[in-house]
């Protein structure tokens, strides 16, 4: 048997923390455990689906480990895959509940050498259950249960009452093993509002460099996974106490300390955590949450001065440019990038009743899009509530949030107007190029500044009179188009820099 808890008194207490009339296994789980049983095999629930089950929580899939080899299985159960070289096979319940439609059962093996820090080199199948349960991660992970009784030799079941996040058996031997494990430590934490014990903590800390070694796209999920807790806040404090952050998103830990002035009591690190905290309590999506906790990632860099009066003039274009950065470091999709770096480059939109109008509301819709106005408006009360004011919905973003839905069926792209550009090649019998391209600009502009212009009737007579202009002339035109919409973009920001004393 692998490394075992010393304390044979703490394991039997273990052993009393369980309670067995809490465990719920779904039907196909027992059926499977049935079958591997009246074969003579020895069969598990095991992992996390026996963790959240001691909990009471639904766990989202159930995963069995056995004595029997894979082939042994697949004999025992023809309608199951096996495309893999960790011993699982994916077994084919029938079930309509996609939690149960496949459950995976896996040899016992223990896992030998981990040369990248992530995959284990190779794999042996075990001799039995508890050589399995040595290889896990955590003991709350570690526990093993037939559907009689519970195989538990780390004391999970005292760690899940206790509320611990605890390493199986040596933690600096558990993260070089897998890096990854530093993550997930803070991720278990944070989910289930667990402490992690101090032996495994130090470990975390002095392993905290090896996240170097991890794919990136591992490290954004379980940052993802993070973010999407109830608690996600204090999981972003935990990553930085445990010296995490600095490998993952080393700009954001950029405001730790750092003062902001009369219009915030807090710090831009604590104002950023705040604001993730109450997009997190709102149930808001990813990328309102992840917007909110970078919205203001920029202020560091942009600094003037301090004390009361000190500026971060431009900080949300500085911000939005290192979030697209920073997530495309971190291997995020397109989707993401591009999304919430928008949400935190127009988070300081103008809201002020005797300032806004529609005009301006218009044109922030149409440089945000209509799609993102909703998580925009998310990520401005999680800022606000994240500067400690009482209200999240002031009158002001009230009365914004009324303009916002008041021009929703105007046009505020070029996709709603009422004329396309296949169309304007059409009527003109002209050619693909820049022509089109600036009459449709041309068109656009009229478009935004009265959407009552939106009609196939104006916009056709109107292109036919653009159309008698030169090539030259059209470009003359469309490059004042293009500067009076310049122009309008900076008023806006000359009011925003007024609103919050910024030069």
């Amino acid at each position: 048997m692998g490394e075992t808890h010393n304390n044979e008194a703490l394991r039997r207490e273990s052993q009393d923390a369980m309670k067995e009339e809490n465990i719920k296994f779904p039907e196909e789980a027992h059926q499977i455990l049935g079958k591997l049983g009246d074969a003579g095999f020895e069969a598990f629930v095991v992992g996390g689906c026996l963790r959240d089950a001691m909990l009471g929580r639904p766990p989202k899939d159930w995963d069995v480990t056995t004595s029997a080899s894979p082939e042994e299985i697949q004999k025992l159960f023809p309608d199951s895959f096996y495309e893999n070289q960790f011993g699982t096979v994916g077994v084919k319940t029938g079930s309509k509940d996609p939690g149960v439609a496949v459950i995976e059962v896996t040899t016992f093996r223990s896992d030998l050498g981990y040369s990248d820090k992530r995959h284990p080199d190779r794999i042996e199948f075990a001799k039995n259950i508890e050589e399995d349960l040595a290889r896990r991660d955590f003991t709350i992970n570690a526990m093993a249960h037939d559907g009689t009784r519970l195989v538990d030799p780390f004391a999970g079941a005292k760690d899940l009452e206790d509320k611990v996040i605890r390493a199986v058996g040596e933690p600096n031997k558990r993260f070089s093993e897998d890096a990854l494990r530093l993550m997930r430590a803070v991720r278990f934490a944070t989910d289930l509002g667990f402490d992690i014990e101090e032996r495994t903590q130090a470990a975390v800390r002095e392993h905290a460099g090896l996240l170097e070694m991890i794919a990136k796209e591992r490290i954004a999920d379980e940052l993802k996974k993070i973010i999407m807790t109830d608690h996600a806040d204090r999981g972003i404090e935990l990553l930085r106490k445990q010296e995490l952050l600095r490998y993952i998103l080393p700009e954001l830990g950029e405001g730790f300390g750092v003062g902001q002035n009369r219009h915030h009591i807090y710090t831009v690190w604590e104002h950023n955590v705040l604001a993730l905290k109450y997009a997190a309590e709102q149930k808001y999506s990813f990328h309102a949450r992840l917007a909110s906790l970078l919205h203001d990632v920029g202020k560091p860099r942009t600094k003037q001065g301090d004390g009361p009066d000190s500026t971060f003039y431009g900080h949300e274009a500085v911000g939005g440019n290192m979030a697209a950065q920073m997530l495309t470091r971190l291997r995020f999709s397109k989707d993401d990038i591009e999304k919430v770096a928008l949400l935190v480059r127009n988070h300081m939109f103008q809201s002020d009743p005797d300032k806004v109008t529609p005009a301006g509301v218009r044109r922030l819709v149409a440089r945000a899009g209509q799609e993102n106005i909703t998580e925009l408006l998310q990520v401005r009360e999680a800022d606000r509530i994240g500067s400690g004011v009482p209200k999240a919905r002031p009158y002001r973003l009230r009365y914004f949030m009324f303009l916002v839905e008041k021009v929703q069926t105007e046009p505020t792209s070029r996709k709603q107007m009422a004329i396309n550009g296949d169309e304007v090649m059409e009527i003109l019998d002209i050619k693909p190029g820049p022509r089109v391209g600036a009459i449709i600009d041309a068109l656009f502009e009229e478009v935004l500044d009265d959407p009552s212009r939106n009609t196939k009737e104006y916009l056709i007579n109107k292109m036919q009179e653009l159309n008698k202009f030169s090539d030259e002339e059209l470009s003359e035109l469309r490059r004042k188009a293009q500067e009076k919409y310049r122009a309008v973009l900076e008023e806006e920001e000359a009011e925003i820099k007024a609103k919050y004393y910024v030069r």
